[in-house]
């Protein structure tokens, strides 16, 4: 693909580079099948933040996507999902993830449980490779994208991905007005 939010990157196709991804998110990417169209490029780790890498990479802001693990209690019973957003707004998390999660409350997990439960690291964790069950909330203006960047589960690359096929992930549901 010829990616236009590529900026100074150099992108390989993600299904043969295995070497920049965490180990839960290239077992998923296996089993992606639009699979094809996942690019991959690797980034100083040191750059991994959205804006540092944007600024640094020339990639745009409003083409960059975050992904974070929300938790939140019901009846004793812990409660996680990832909420996928534009990188130019924030998840609504006390509304929509609440309510999605039918918690209480609900709030951003500790960086050491979402690293933990994810097998990725803090700052490149991504929908692809997320536990069994958990939901994947994309919004809908996240699955309109024709193309973004992403978390690769570690900090020293970038996943590039049409929105189409993060909203076709396991366990993913678009939701509208998730990004505030």
């Amino acid at each position: 693909m010829n990616w236009s939010i590529a900026g100074t990157l150099s992108v390989e196709a993600a299904t043969s580079r295995s070497d920049l991804l965490a180990e839960p998110v290239a077992k998923a990417l296996a089993l992606v099948p639009d699979a094809g169209l996942v690019g991959v490029a690797a980034i100083d780790p040191d750059l991994a933040d959205t804006a540092e890498f944007c600024a640094h990479y020339g990639s745009p802001l409003t083409a960059s996507a975050n992904c974070v693990v929300v938790a939140g209690k019901r009846g004793g019973e812990q409660r996680f999902a990832a909420c996928l957003v534009l990188a130019t707004t924030r998840a609504d998390v006390n509304g929509v993830v609440r309510r999605r999660l039918d918690v209480r409350k609900a709030s951003f997990a500790p960086m050491d449980t979402a690293v933990e439960l994810t097998g990725m690291a803090y700052g490149g964790i991504t929908p692809l490779g997320l536990p069994d069950g958990w939901p994947v909330l994309v919004d809908q203006a996240v699955a309109d994208a024709p193309e973004l960047v992403i978390g690769s589960g570690i900090r020293g690359s970038k996943l590039l991905v049409p929105g189409s096929v993060l909203a076709g992930l396991p366990g993913a549901e678009v939701v509208e007005g998730l990004g505030r």
